[in-house]
């Protein structure tokens, strides 16, 4: 089959413009369509990227080719005489999207997701696809590289690793599951289980110690590799081009990744990433390696372990799924406890790290209101469009869902009294659905939420259904207390110490302290308080940005205040009685001795 031919090229830098060009060497006879994705796999939620074309075209030859526009994001070219040539459409797309999710461009750096700029050729999307990614133009950019994991293709024009040039892909699915960055970005390499994994931090990061990075990947990496194979340390991206890209846009606070099959593109704050010379690994860059983890761990679950409902994606509209607690909570389980497993944190670290998760979900009453099912169904409406009532309303399918994985790993660990795991049922997903999901001539399907319940108790052997079903399904509290009793971890109720709270969250604006969102149950809540309000004075005295926790420390839970706040720029007098956090929080420690169950778990 010809190839679909595209090439990319900045075109102006400075004006955040790509050049695109997609040929098609046999056009439908009735008349071609094109269409772009409404959203990128990983994030869902529609974005509508064909909204960032400025201008388009088509033509066969010398002659101009009608296109006419059937929905927001989908062309048709007039239908062509046989012998017309090829169908070569051009477009110009915006690029200002400092994310993971689209496209970014400017003098400094260039960086793509074939989703946002690659229009799909309906009907000849499951045929071969290369693409020619250009230079920009002039000496400025002269010592530009290309990072992806996209293959290169062979041949004339085929270019060399991070170089400009032409790439391949097996269809439009691979092709727009590569994101690519250009610039002068920092690389180093490493090899995980015998597969080469670069490193690419773009963005200054003065005395960054890649040596240290590359070295803590590794552990990670291999740790993820041995726990879905542990009898042949098989990495997934042998299936593709036999290598893994870990690409990173350096901010000042970026924080977010975003999966793909043999590469993720992340962000983080400069701060995070390590100095050389630095001896101890910063809360930040605990964080940054937790980030990688997760990431990486998705090179398994949700890129080849796929929910049915995504196989093969429909990138037009909403697909929905009730599974994103396993993919994104149980992901969220193991990126932090591989860090444990792999002696980058302590295990006393580690479990202050799930207290912080637990206390987090308990602070919010949406937990009692919404199940992780129902969250992960409506994250295109919910979870992805938050607004100042979501901790009211809504609970997050990752940090619930990685609680579910906690809950249910500890179950299976003492009711099988540690014959089996969770990771026994992540390695039978593989198994069953994922490893052999890219494999040449294979059905691809994903996995139905029946089967998923089928399966542990498939797997552990144990009566599974009912405690699943209430965890994924139920708005009920998840009794780890117990559970963490078993496993030799403490779990203690943080006593009230009478601190006064509002129960409020803030954001700074304009040099005044606004309230984002009022939690329900709380002194801010019953005084009449609401998102958006300035609050100008707490009994008189001037609520500065940093400045509320300090001013209400000097309060005591049951004392009554006068707030003044700005509402639609009318001055408010409200009088409040402040209160305790209403939330029950816990200290989580790691229990003196020895724990055989404890070690087993994570120290696997």
């Amino acid at each position: 089959m010809t190839p679909i031919r595209y090439a990319i090229a900045p075109l102006h830098p400075e004006a955040h413009l790509f050049a695109v060009t997609v040929t098609v060497d046999v056009p439908d006879p009735a008349g071609q369509v094109f269409t772009l994705p409404a959203w990128i796999p990983g994030s869902y939620m529609i974005r509508d990227f064909a909204r960032n074309i400025v201008r388009i075209r088509a033509d066969a030859g010398d002659v101009a080719v009608p296109l006419t526009k059937l929905d927001k994001q989908s062309w048709q070219a007039a239908a062509l005489a046989a012998d017309a040539g090829p169908l070569v459409v051009s477009y110009e797309v915006y690029a200002w999207d400092l994310s993971v999710r689209a496209a970014h461009l400017d003098t400094t750096h260039g960086f793509f997701n074939g989703s946002s700029v690659f229009l799909r050729v309906v009907g000849q999307d499951d045929g071969p696809c290369s693409v020619d990614i250009h230079a920009p133009a002039g000496e400025a950019y002269a010592d530009w590289r290309v990072a992806t994991a996209l293959p290169e293709a062979r041949g004339p024009g085929g270019a060399r690793r991070y170089g400009f040039g032409r790439y391949q892909a097996a269809d439009y699915d691979e092709l727009i599951d590569h994101p690519v960055e250009m610039g002068t970005f920092a690389l180093a390499s490493f090899r995980a289980c015998g597969v080469q994994h670069d490193v690419v931090f773009t963005g200054k990061v003065p005395q960054l110690d890649l040596q240290r990075v590359c070295r803590d990947l590794k552990k990670i990496c291999e740790a993820q590799i041995k726990l879905f194979e542990p009898r042949s340390a098989r990495a997934p991206m042998l299936d593709s081009n036999r290598r893994y890209v870990f690409m990173t846009m350096v901010t000042t606070d970026g924080y977010g990744g975003l999966e793909h099959r043999a590469s993720t593109a992340l962000m983080c704050a400069r701060n995070d990433l390590p100095a050389r010379g630095d001896s101890e690994a910063s809360e930040g860059y605990r964080t940054f390696l937790g980030l990688c983890s997760h990431e990486y761990f998705h090179t398994w679950n949700v890129k080849r372990i796929k929910p049915a409902a995504f196989v093969p994606y429909q990138l037009e509209s909403e697909t929905y799924t009730p599974l994103l607690w396993l993919f994104e909570g149980f992901t969220s389980y193991y990126d932090d406890l591989v860090l444990v497993r792999t002696g980058l944190v302590t295990d006393q670290q580690y479990v202050e790290m799930l207290g912080k998760t637990w206390n987090g979900v308990l602070r919010g009453s949406g937990r009692t209101k919404q199940s992780v099912a129902d969250s992960s169904f409506d994250a295109w409406t919910k979870y992805y469009r938050q607004d100042e009532n979501a901790p009211n309303a809504i609970v997050s399918y990752y940090t619930k869902g990685s609680l579910v994985a906690l809950a249910l790993d500890l179950t299976i660990r003492e009711k099988t009294r540690g014959r089996k795991s969770l990771d026994d049922i992540m390695r039978a997903l593989w198994q069953r659905y994922g490893r052999d999901f890219y494999a040449p001539g294979a059905a691809q399907r994903g996995v139905t939420e029946a089967e998923v319940y089928a399966l542990f108790d498939d797997v552990t052997g144990l009566k599974l259904g009912a405690l699943l079903r209430a965890l994924t399904e139920g708005t009920g509290e998840i009794g780890l207390v117990p559970l963490f009793r078993a496993f030799g971890v403490k779990a203690e109720v943080q006593k009230p110490d009478g601190t006064a709270a509002l129960g409020i969250k803030t954001a700074k604006q304009d040099g005044w302290v606004r309230v984002s969102q009022v939690l329900d149950g709380g002194a801010g809540q019953k005084a009449g308080l609401s998102a958006g309000d300035l609050l100008a004075a707490v009994d008189g005295l001037r609520v500065a940005p940093g400045q509320l926790e300090k001013l209400l420390g000097r309060y005591r839970a049951g004392d009554r205040v006068e707030l003044h706040v700005f509402r639609r720029d009318e001055l408010q007098v409200l009088p409040v009685t402040l209160a305790r956090e209403p939330a029950v929080q816990y200290k989580v420690s790691v229990e003196t001795g020895k724990h055989v169950g404890r070690a087993r778990w994570l120290g696997q």
